[in-house]
């Protein structure tokens, strides 16, 4: 079993810049001070951060977030996989890979034997996707034409945009934003340390829209190799008229665009076929509906990975972990 330290595996994914930021050391360290130990696996020229989070009586369960990564035999590397899940006693791996659809028919036989689908997906499996490689004019003529319109009509309305440290302002917004919008929020401790721990290597800018001085809306966006996320973004109840959460993302994408990244993730949308985001998007404000109708606007691609995947363990266990899982769901990133 290989087994790598942090240094060797940032090593190792800096020869894929399409690595998703989920599976960066940087991510393992934030979120091993919240519940989870990272261990970084590799063979050959495929790799995975694995996550596992420790249960009672000395049971785990195990995650991979957005990977395997590189290009390899995955009928190999799942054997070592097992092996490191034995020995943290896990009850179940979960995999969510950077994979979309569609994929062939022996797709996940071959890369993927023995897994399961798992309906309790941790990320959103659907999103959009930013394009980001032509000018920044574009960009904005590749959006909806009322998009265009709140962003201009922000910036003439004296809403302005800049980069700010202030992370429990932003929680306070977030705290707002997922009362009005009833969506889980996390602590004020999780987001101050994954701005710490990020902003550190300038992968990471928490972006305020202010008029006259009253921040009105919040996003935090990553970046890492070619891509920028948008993980968490908040607004409050005022001035909204002002439409401070068009410019705001707007801001975002230039950010992205100035660090190199070509592509920009909206990170998630509800988890339907794009012609039933359609239909329905007008007559829905329930979870992701509430933010899809904003989303679209921007133009871009809706993509959907293939969802998670749960290679068993101990069954009897899963049982019980999933009806546990689904009575309390944890909000993603």
């Amino acid at each position: 079993m290989n087994l790598l330290t942090s240094a060797e595996w940032d090593a190792f994914i800096q020869e894929h810049p399409e690595t998703h930021i989920l599976q960066a050391s940087t991510w393992g360290k934030f979120k091993a001070e919240f519940g989870w130990s990272p261990k970084y696996l590799r063979q050959g020229n495929l790799g995975a951060m694995m996550l596992f989070r420790h249960l009672p009586l000395g049971y785990s369960v195990a995650y991979i977030p957005r990977g395997p990564i590189g290009a390899g035999d995955w009928a190999a590397f799942w054997p070592e996989v097992d092996e490191l899940c034995r020995q943290e006693q896990a009850v179940f791996l979960r995999v969510e890979p950077e994979i979309w659809e569609p994929v062939g028919d022996s797709f996940i036989p071959e890369q993927l034997p023995g897994f399961k689908e798992s309906h309790q997906t941790i990320q959103p499996p659907r999103t959009i996707l930013i394009d980001l490689k032509g000018s920044e004019d574009e960009i904005l003529m590749s959006m909806k034409s009322k998009t265009r319109y709140n962003i201009r009509l922000a910036d003439r309305k004296d809403v302005t945009v800049h980069p700010s440290t202030d992370v429990k302002g932003f929680h306070r917004m977030m705290l707002t934003t997922g009362e009005r919008d009833e969506f889980g929020v996390h602590s004020l401790k999780y987001y101050q340390r994954a701005y710490e721990l990020f902003a550190a290597r300038d992968a990471c800018v928490l972006l305020v829209a202010k008029y006259e001085g009253q921040p009105l809306a919040g996003l935090m966006a990553f970046a890492q190799g070619n891509t920028a996320w948008y993980f968490y973004g908040a607004s409050t109840n005022q001035e909204r008229n002002r439409m401070p959460t068009y410019l705001l993302q707007w801001e975002a994408m230039r950010w992205a665009k100035r660090n190199g990244c070509q592509t920009y993730d909206l990170w998630g949308v509800p988890d339907q076929p794009e012609p039933v985001l359609e239909e329905t998007f007008l007559d829905r404000s329930d979870g992701l509906w509430g933010v899809y109708r904003f989303k679209r606007g921007f133009g871009g691609e809706v993509v959907r990975t293939i969802g998670a995947w749960d290679r068993v363990y101990n069954p009897l266990l899963y049982r019980l972990y999933t009806l546990y899982s689904r009575r309390h769901r944890t909000p993603s990133a």
